[in-house]
């Protein structure tokens, strides 16, 4: 049997999500997390880790996927993170896979596709969606600026409106690192003002609209 954890913050969706992964062939649901500190806490209880990992991105106020995804990743024989998101901006899905996902489906993917990446990801396969391929192939094509993880998810909080020492306090980090991923934001963008960075990285696909 293949175990398989799910991460959502929303219980109605998570009970779904468990109905159809328990109806899956050779696969079982073994827990449940409401965000990704919730998950990785979660991890540390069970006897017996997960194979895979189903991880929404935005869950609320709390860890959300892509922290999540590179935290789980980075543990000693880590679980497959295979994400299953309503969320496809490139943004979203560079951030994801450059965090460590194995694979990256959209909510609206039939029970199939869900069960056939399931088993890819616990054979260590990367999968994605159609969509997301095709968005991938678009933006290596191109050839737009690309931002790390973290410049992304910086980009990101100041379009949710967010100042500096909030976002250094969400990510926990210094203020000063803060200011230096902005100047670096800046650079590659090719702006000189948060409002012109956020207005590029919307235009570009970079982030989505707050």
């Amino acid at each position: 049997m293949i175990r398989v954890m799910l991460v959502d913050d929303h219980p109605v969706v998570r009970r779904g999500l468990r109905a159809m992964v328990d109806d899956l062939p050779e696969v079982e649901a073994v827990g449940e997390a409401a965000d990704g500190a919730a998950a990785l806490a979660l991890l540390d209880t069970l006897e017996r880790r997960p194979d895979v990992v189903l991880m929404d991105l935005q869950m609320g106020t709390g860890m959300h996927g892509v922290e999540a995804t590179r935290r789980i990743t980075a543990l000693p024989d880590p679980p497959a993170v295979l994400i299953l998101t309503t969320y496809s901006t490139d943004a979203d899905i560079l951030a994801a896979v450059e965090a460590g996902a194995t694979g990256y489906l959209l909510k609206d993917a039939p029970p199939e596709e869900v069960a056939t990446a399931v088993h890819a990801a616990a054979r260590g396969e990367t999968v994605l969606a159609p969509p997301v391929a095709a968005r991938l192939l678009g933006r290596v094509r191109a050839g737009r600026p690309t931002l790390s993880p973290r410049e992304t998810e910086i980009l990101q909080l100041l379009a949710a409106g967010l100042a500096n020492r909030q976002i250094s306090k969400r990510l926990f980090i210094s203020e000063a690192t803060v200011k230096t991923h902005l100047v670096h934001i800046y650079d590659k963008l090719g702006v000189d003002s948060r409002t012109a960075a956020i207005a590029a990285g919307l235009a570009s696909g970079l982030i989505r609209p707050a």
